[in-house]
C-alpha cells in the first residue's frame, strides 16, 4: 500500500551534522560598572548599638552577680583550721573594739593560740553610730559578728563572751564571768596567758556633773543610740498628745547636744537630716518647732579640723538653724532642763526634751584596778601609760600589751590610732616568734658547743629583741554635717587637702564603706542608705 507510513529508520550516505553550540554573546566593551551596595537602614545601625550594650550589660550583670555570690560563699563557708595546739603560747585578747579587731584581722595565729575575751560578741562600727541612732542605718548594719573575723584565721580562735572582773600580771591570769541573763553551771573562771593584749576601750567621762548619768542619752555603744532613738520619737509623740501647751511643746521638742567633736556635730546633722527629709512630712504642724542646740565649752567646735572648714561647719549650721553655743559649759542636767554656764559667766536654766552627751572618756574600773598594781609608774589618770612599743609600763616580763581608748599615749582617742596600733602589734607578734625561735637555735648550738655560730645567733637575737616603736600616720579627718555635705582634712601623696560640700560627703560615704570590715556590711550599709532615700526613715518606736 503506497498511502502507507514506513516507521522504519531511514539511513543516508552522506555525513552527520555538528551538534548546535550555543556561544556566549560579547561584553560590551563600554557597558556601565556594578553599582555598590546599598548602605543599611539607619533603624538597623541603632538596634546594633542596643544589641551591642544589652550584651555588655548582660555579661556585666551575670560576672558582678557570679563575683558576688563566691565572695559571700567564701565568706559563709571558710576552709579547715589547725585545732587549739597546747605547745603553743597563748595570746588572750581583752575587748572587741577598734584595737582588738585589727589586731584580729592582722596576727597570724599559725603559730599562736589566741583567745578573745569581751562583754560583747560583736565589733560595732562606731562613725556611724549617729546614723543608726535617727534611723538612717539599722543597728544590724554596722555591727560585725567577732566569730566571723575568727573563723577565717588560719587556727581556731577561742571567742568568749564575757565581763573581765580582773588581770593579775604576776600570776599572768585573767578572771571573766558570764554576765547574761542565761548563765550556766559555771559562771566564773580564770585563765593563763603568755602575753595579754589590753584593748578593753573606755566609757564616757562625766566630769562628775550632777544628772548627767541619770537624764542624758550617751552615744557610746549600740544601745545608746537605740535609746537615743526611741527618746526622741517620745518627745515626738508627746509633743503631738492632745492638750499640750505651747511652752511644754517647745520644751518637748528642744534637743541639745553636748560636745564639740565629731561624734557631736554628727548627731547634729543627723537629727537636721531626719527633721527636714522625714519630720515634715509626717509631722507638719511639729516640725518647724523642734529646735537643735550644740554646746561646746571650748572657744570653737571640731578643733582638729582646720579654720576654714570649721567657719563651713558654723555657716553650715545656722543656715540649717542649728544654734551653737561655744565657751558654754553644762552645770547640771534635770529632768526637763539643763543648766548652763554662757560665755559671761551668767547661768541659765534652759528647758529640753532630750539632752545627747558626746562627751570625752575616762577609764574603766577594771584599767583603774590593773593601773594601781603599779601605783609608782601608773599615775596618768587618764588611762594605762605605755612604751612606745604600746607594752605597759610595770610588768617586769613586758608581757602586757595596752593599746586602743585605755591608754594614755599621747594620741587622740580615734577609732584611727586604735586601728593602727592594732595592725602593728600584729607585726610585733611575728616578730617575737622570730626571736623565740633564733633563741631555741641558740640553745641548741650552745649545747653543741659551736662557739662561731652561737655568736651569729646572739647578733640576731639582740636585733629580735629591739622592736620598732610605734609611729601613728594621721590619714585625715571626716565628719558628716548634715544636708548631704561632709567636711574633710585629709593627707594625699604628703599634701593637706581640706574641703567640703557635698562631693566630700559622696567621699565620706565611699571611705566609710571601704572601712567597714566586711562585704556584709558593706552591703547592708549602702542597701540601708539607698532605702533611707527611697522611702525615708522608720518612724516606728520600739
Amino acid at each position: 500500500m503506497s498511502n502507507l507510513r514506513d516507521d522504519k529508520p531511514r539511513f543516508s550516505s552522506g555525513p552527520r551534522p555538528a551538534p548546535l553550540q550555543i556561544l556566549p554573546l560579547p561584553q560590551c566593551a563600554t557597558s556601565a560598572p556594578t553599582s555598590p551596595p546599598l548602605p543599611p537602614p539607619r533603624g538597623s545601625r541603632w538596634r546594633g548599638f542596643l544589641a551591642g550594650v544589652g550584651r555588655i550589660t548582660l555579661i556585666t550583670l551575670v560576672g558582678g552577680a557570679g563575683t558576688f555570690y563566691y565572695l559571700t560563699y567564701k565568706d559563709r563557708h571558710p576552709g579547715v583550721q589547725l585545732p587549739y595546739d597546747p605547745s603553743k603560747k597563748n595570746i588572750v585578747v581583752l575587748g572587741s573594739g577598734w584595737a582588738a579587731t585589727s589586731f584580729l584581722k592582722n596576727i597570724d595565729n599559725t603559730e599562736y593560740n589566741v583567745i578573745v575575751v569581751s562583754p560583747r560578741n560583736f565589733f560595732l562600727f562606731t562613725p556611724l553610730l549617729p546614723s543608726v541612732a535617727v534611723g538612717t542605718l539599722t543597728s544590724g548594719a554596722i555591727l560585725q559578728p567577732t566569730r566571723y573575723l575568727t573563723r577565717h584565721k588560719p587556727r581556731q580562735v577561742t571567742v568568749i563572751e564575757a565581763e573581765v572582773k580582773a588581770v593579775d600580771p604576776q600570776a599572768k591570769t585573767v578572771t571573766f564571768a558570764d554576765e547574761s541573763e542565761v548563765k550556766g553551771a559555771v559562771s566564773s573562771t580564770t585563765i593563763n596567758y603568755d602575753y595579754l593584749v589590753y584593748a578593753v576601750g573606755a566609757e564616757t567621762q562625766t566630769f562628775g556633773i550632777p544628772g548627767v548619768q541619770e537624764h542624758a542619752c550617751f552615744m557610746k555603744e549600740i544601745n545608746d543610740a537605740e535609746n537615743m532613738k526611741r527618746r526622741f520619737m517620745d518627745c515626738i509623740e508627746t509633743a503631738a498628745f492632745p492638750g499640750q501647751s505651747k511652752e511644754e511643746i517647745d520644751r518637748l521638742l528642744h534637743m541639745v547636744v553636748v560636745g564639740g567633736g565629731p561624734t557631736g556635730v554628727e548627731v547634729s546633722g543627723e537629727i537636721h537630716d531626719f527633721l527636714v527629709e522625714d519630720l515634715k512630712q509626717w509631722y507638719p504642724e511639729l516640725a518647724d518647732r523642734i529646735r537643735i542646740t550644740l554646746v561646746e565649752a571650748l572657744p570653737s567646735v571640731l578643733p582638729m579640723f582646720s579654720k576654714k572648714l570649721i567657719d563651713y561647719t558654723i555657716s553650715t549650721f545656722k543656715e540649717a538653724k542649728i544654734d551653737v553655743l561655744t565657751n558654754t559649759m553644762v552645770k547640771e542636767i534635770k529632768p526637763q532642763s539643763v543648766v548652763l554656764q554662757m560665755p559671761d559667766k551668767t547661768m541659765a536654766d534652759v528647758p529640753v526634751g532630750m539632752v545627747v552627751w558626746a562627751g570625752g572618756n575616762k577609764p574603766r574600773q577594771l584599767s583603774v584596778d590593773l593601773m594601781n598594781q603599779y601605783p609608782e609608774l601608773q599615775k596618768n589618770r587618764r588611762g594605762i601609760t605605755i612604751d612606745d612599743c604600746l607594752r605597759m609600763v610595770g610588768p617586769s616580763d613586758s608581757s602586757v600589751f595596752a593599746l586602743g581608748d585605755c591608754t594614755s599615749s599621747g594620741y587622740a582617742p580615734t577609732a584611727q590610732v586604735a586601728s593602727q596600733q592594732g595592725a602593728y602589734l600584729a607585726g610585733i607578734f611575728h616578730q617575737l616568734l622570730k626571736r623565740d625561735a633564733i633563741a631555741a637555735q641558740l640553745s641548741e648550738t650552745m649545747a653543741a658547743g659551736n662557739t662561731r655560730e652561737a655568736k651569729q645567733l646572739r647578733w640576731r637575737l639582740e636585733r629580735a629583741n629591739n622592736l620598732r616603736p610605734f609611729h601613728y600616720s594621721h590619714q585625715g579627718s571626716l565628719a558628716y554635717i548634715g544636708h548631704d555635705r561632709a567636711i574633710a582634712d585629709v593627707n594625699i601623696f604628703n599634701k593637706a587637702i581640706s574641703s567640703g560640700g557635698v562631693a566630700t560627703f559622696l567621699f565620706w560615704r565611699s571611705a566609710y564603706l571601704s572601712t567597714l570590715f566586711s562585704l556584709r556590711n558593706r552591703f547592708l550599709v549602702a542597701n540601708d542608705w539607698i532605702k533611707c532615700r527611697l522611702f525615708g526613715r522608720d518612724l516606728v518606736r520600739d
